[in-house]
């Protein structure tokens, strides 16, 4: 569905053009014609009630002189409720685009008729083609929690404060303007849906629209646009952090980084606007970032430019590699090699009570994100930091990048399936 055509004056008229916000309307014209590019078939839809119109006469003029489009134009004529209808929306044969179909949005009657119109288009194996994904539910699709199927696609939220360049992210990813681009804030309301191959893998791409600072006294459809982009991110596998390095990290961003965190997902770090900086120190602007926002170090920061294109094209590889991570499974005799080193290295740091804790098992419990179980005494206590030695670890030996990691501490008990032998023995290396 594409936005309204205007009138074609539009185009023409440069102290429309001038304007800032009816930049916008033109971009949304520019995009129509390359959806007509696109598309295997373009319906033209008319208001029986209203005539024909001047900009109907304009629109058949366009395809007429535009013969690779007028050859896959449905013309359809809608409001048509009853056969007196019909017989006067006869008057849109007059435009030249082949015989109508005839509708009623508001009732449903022709649209069997449409559909059919439609279909008589399309190539029959792509008419017929289903996606690989098809009998998973639509929040089976986008959150994918628990689920590992090389099939489903990954579902990739682009999220960030308002003018920050994620739009224009997506129109470089895609080579065309997917989505309007402005320099004015909040241009994206409603999330934009695009899917990517890359690599053999379906991964659906989401710009949302920017997410301003809580208590702002925002315009209605402002307010609705956050909502939406909160709303996507809770059923996004990794989520694309979108920061405007030429401008101050701020306490903003922060909190954008918590609601990620607080629906477990991956996220990885864009530092865009990377062409305006001078020097362009890697190094010294990586650990600038995780020093503003320390508690995300194991999310990964890729520097690029939105506008100019530079380094997008690496991004889809660390979606890649954060979604194995997501799905990364470990058996109960890896981690016990695991738990063994590391207390080696470290003994259990105690947090109440007077001595060393004593770690009798860790488990995973689940995928997309993985979480796991430390299972101590039931006496012990385990601190906190001791909890973030063993994710710190987990991380680096078994790549697990750009996710978060859940750890749960449970006690343990009799009727726990390890053997009293072996916890002993598990006592014994740990000394």
């Amino acid at each position: 569905d594409t936005a309204g055509i205007i009138d074609v004056k539009y185009l023409s008229d440069k102290k429309l053009l001038n304007n800032p916000l009816n930049s916008i309307d033109l971009k949304t014209q520019k995009q129509v014609v390359t959806f007509f590019k696109k598309a295997a078939v373009i319906i033209l839809m008319v208001d029986n009630k209203s005539g024909i119109m001047p900009a109907d006469r304009d629109m058949a003029k366009f395809f007429q002189k535009r013969k690779e489009f007028k050859e896959r134009l449905v013309l359809v004529v809608n409001k048509v409720d009853n056969y007196r209808q019909k017989n006067e929306a006869a008057i849109f044969n007059k435009l030249g685009l082949g015989e109508p179909v005839y509708i009623s949005a508001a009732s449903g009657s022709g649209t069997g008729d449409l559909l059919e119109k439609v279909v008589s288009f399309l190539p029959e194996d792509k008419a017929a083609q289903k996606p690989k994904w098809e009998g998973y539910t639509e929040e089976e699709e986008i959150a994918g929690e628990g689920i590992q199927d090389e099939n489903r696609p990954i579902s990739v939220c682009v999220i960030g404060k308002p003018n920050v360049g994620k739009s224009s992210l997506l129109n470089s990813i895609l080579g065309y303007e997917r989505v309007i681009v402005s320099d004015i804030p909040h241009t994206t309301r409603e999330p934009q849906k695009t899917q990517v191959i890359y690599k053999d893998k379906t991964i659906n791409v989401i710009d949302t629209a920017g997410i301003s600072k809580h208590g702002h006294k925002a315009e209605r459809l402002e307010k609705y646009g956050i909502m939406k982009s909160l709303a996507t991110l809770k059923h996004a596998d990794i989520a694309l952090l979108m920061l405007d390095i030429s401008q101050e990290i701020t306490h903003q961003d922060a909190k954008i980084i918590e609601e990620i965190t607080d629906v477990r997902k991956s996220f990885i770090i864009l530092a865009n606007k990377w062409d305006l900086i001078p020097g362009r120190d890697v190094k010294k602007w990586t650990a600038d970032i995780y020093k503003k926002l320390p508690f995300c170090t194991w999310a990964p920061i890729h520097f690029l430019s939105a506008k100019t294109g530079a380094k997008v094209d690496k991004i889809f590889d660390l979606v890649l590699d954060i979604a194995e991570a997501r799905k990364v499974q470990l058996s109960n005799s890896q981690l016990d090699k695991f738990l063994k080193r590391i207390v080696k290295i470290h003994k259990p740091s105690k947090g109440k009570g007077i001595g060393h804790p004593h770690i009798y098992h860790l488990f995973q419990t689940k995928i997309n994100p993985p979480r796991f179980e430390v299972r101590i005494g039931s006496h012990d206590d385990l601190h906190f930091s001791y909890v973030r030695f063993i994710e710190n670890k987990l991380r680096e030996q078994f790549h697990i990048v750009g996710t978060p990691i859940g750890i749960r501490v449970t006690k343990n008990i009799k009727t726990h399936s390890i053997s009293e032998e072996r916890a002993a023995e598990m006592q014994t290396e740990q000394k």
